[in-house]
């Protein structure tokens, strides 16, 4: 009966958050957990239990999970280490396998090493031998990199931005290492870096710019794995870049390069317009207080699924500031106010320093209010099912503003947050969203206007202000007058 082990390390990270994050960053589940887990959630992991699992006599073994609680900070070099013994310590114990299937993020990165998927995958293909196939799953924010490719046999790369497609990555993964189960030829994987970060409503795969080449990729013929990635901006390691990924036959190769070339020097064409346009936080509220309707605010610089730190208080600042007199609501890390909250109590009123308690570019600003709700912070994503866990929770109201208050980040690319408190994002003249991207039914459904604030934070789409120091250049919009070649890089099973 055929073996094949499952393993997952996801984890986003943000150079430029001065916070590193730590293994207790992380949630872990082992064996059989792993699998029950991931069994009714719309996971990479589940979907691939879906097409594993409808196939007789495949005996499916789960090994190790580290989820992160949200993206963070650089992780530190000593808990990547745990990690890595833990992710391995399964693939040793397990005796002969017949296959792997590894479902990685692709933008975690610690201290000393910066490719750490590459590292994982490099490690496991060490244990198991050049002949047991090895197939990973991918966020399209993930970092492409040679040594990813070198000691994978496939890899399989989200579709969709936002994100609504884990579940059929993980099934189109779990196809994929079936297929080489089943006695087909190994693939050739190629990779075409393209030296440019982009960002914004043009990444949006559903209408903007770059949802039109990755159509192109996926719909070339005989292909067996196609995608494009855009990377992590806020991730700085040398392999930053975009990249066309394809994988096909060795009968196909020539084709499918001449395909992958042309997809590279299009999107080049467009990296201009495949970046986000800001408006100053100044003008932002100006815009809010005098439009009448909905509005959305999206902090972007302060996403923490892309690796910030959720503290930022800079647009609630500025409410301020301008005497706002429209109702707001907004989330914000900020583990001692939620502390204060939780000691003096539901109806309580009291005076807090609010913002700024992580990433000190943030000076905490003072309010007055009162104390709504108090609870544990755990969380059912209204997306795809997954376990968040924000710790103790406040929702603090101060005259018009209503502040969610969270001791840890998780995830806001939903509504998860507001609604598990009771707070729905329509009920308000503004809502602050903390994503660069969310779908479009959560917030912008409805709205006036949706305003792309130019805040400060550790992953502003202002990419040129966050002082990149190890990525790779020349680098579009880092150094706007380069010129690009696409180069194809073919890896062939060893």
């Amino acid at each position: 009966m055929p073996r094949i082990l499952v393993n997952e390390c996801k984890q986003e990270v943000s150079s430029f958050n001065p916070v590193p994050s730590h293994y207790e960053d992380f949630l872990i589940d082992h064996g059989e957990g792993l699998l029950n887990y991931h069994r009714p959630v719309r996971s990479e992991v589940g979907g691939a239990l879906n097409i594993f699992e409808s196939r007789q006599n495949l005996e499916i073994l789960g090994g190790f999970s580290a989820r992160g609680i949200t993206s963070a900070g650089t992780l530190d070099e000593a808990s990547f280490k745990k990690l890595a013994q833990e992710f391995l310590y399964p693939v040793q114990m397990a005796g002969s396998l017949d296959g792997v299937y590894l479902a990685l993020h692709g933008a975690l990165a610690s201290e000393e090493t910066e490719d750490t998927e590459g590292y994982l995958i490099e490690e496991i293909r060490k244990i198991v031998g050049p002949g047991v196939p090895i197939v990973v799953s991918l966020d399209l924010h993930g970092i492409l990199t040679d040594r990813i490719l070198q000691h994978s046999d496939a890899v399989a790369v989200y579709h969709t931005n936002p994100h609504v497609d884990f579940y059929t990555t993980g099934q189109r993964a779990a196809r994929l290492l079936l297929h080489l189960l089943d006695g087909n030829p190994r693939p050739v994987q190629i990779r075409i870096p393209i030296p440019a970060l982009v960002r914004g409503a043009q990444c949006i795969t559903e209408s903007g710019l770059f949802g039109g080449f990755v159509k192109r990729a996926v719909e070339i013929e005989d292909i067996l794995s196609s995608g494009l990635f855009i990377g992590n901006p806020f991730t700085d390691i040398h392999d930053l870049a975009s990249n066309v990924l394809l994988v096909c036959d060795e009968s196909n190769l020539e084709k499918t390069v001449e395909h992958g070339k042309q997809i590279a020097n299009d999107f080049w064409q467009v990296r201009a317009q495949i970046q986000q346009p800001l408006t100053s936080l100044e003008e932002s509220i100006e815009l809010a207080k005098s439009t009448p309707g909905r509005i959305v605010l999206v902090d972007a610089a302060d996403a923490t699924s892309s690796g910030a730190s959720g503290d930022s208080n800079a647009i609630l600042a500025q409410l301020l500031r301008a005497k706002c007199e429209r109702t707001a609501l907004l989330p914000l890390v900020d583990a001692p106010a939620v502390e204060a909250c939780f000691e003096a109590g539901i109806g309580a009123q009291l005076t807090l320093k609010l913002g700024g308690s992580l990433d000190p570019r943030f000076t905490p600003v003072e309010l007055t209010g009162r104390v709504r709700l108090l609870f544990d912070g755990n969380l059912r994503s209204e997306s795809h099912g997954e376990l968040w866990q924000a710790g103790h929770t406040a929702v603090l109201e101060a005259g018009p503003v209503t502040i969610v208050l969270t001791t840890r980040a998780v995830s806001l690319y939903d509504r998860t947050l507001f609604l598990a408190c009771g707070l729905h994002p329509a009920s308000f003249d503004m809502t602050v969203v903390k994503s660069p991207l969310c779908q479009p039914q959560f917030f912008e459904e409805g709205a006036a206007l949706v305003i792309h604030v130019d805040a400060p934070g550790a992953t502003s789409a202002n990419v040129r202000s966050l002082g990149h120091k190890r990525a790779a250049r020349p680098l579009y919009p880092l150094d706007p007058d380069m010129t690009f070649t696409p180069q194809p890089r073919i890896f062939r099973p060893s």
